[in-house]
């Protein structure tokens, strides 16, 4: 079990301390719904949630098996509804892998992205959509 502990601060500001490392971070609501951006909002850290987390357990992986990912890069565009109740739409990622394309291990590290944690918490009706860009030499 974690614990985080969480502050609300006004003027749609929070607070939030991670409990192990009481590392903190701060939240704003977005500039369309009535906050000034200045902080990640609570559906940006959704967003940011599953990029990290698919960042993550393919890296775990990755170690498993015997290699090293490398520098992994993960765009995340966050989509919301217009209509309400304001919710997260569709999540869109963009997988940059610094490894070949014919990497004996790829199609083990995509089904593991599709499966990481915090995908699988995720409400249904949010769309999940990833591509992938195998970026390596090919290997001889």
């Amino acid at each position: 079990m974690v614990e985080i502990t969480l502050e609300y601060q006004g003027e749609l500001h929070c607070r939030a301390v991670h409990g192990p490392s009481q590392a903190a971070l701060e939240t704003d609501a977005p500039a369309d719904n009535m906050g000034r951006g200045e902080a990640f909002s609570p559906t940006d850290l959704t967003a940011t949630s599953l990029g990290t987390c698919v960042a993550t357990t393919m890296a775990i992986v990755a170690w498993r098996h015997g290699f090293e990912l490398g520098n992994v890069s993960i765009q995340v565009r966050k989509h919301m509804t217009s209509e309400a109740p304001r919710r997260i739409a569709r999540l869109e990622m963009d997988i940059a892998i610094p490894l070949p394309p014919d990497h004996p291990e790829r199609a083990t590290l995509e089904a593991v992205g599709a499966r990481c944690p915090v995908r699988l918490s995720l409400h249904p009706e949010i769309e999940v959509v990833e591509s992938y860009e195998w970026s390596g030499a090919p290997q001889s």
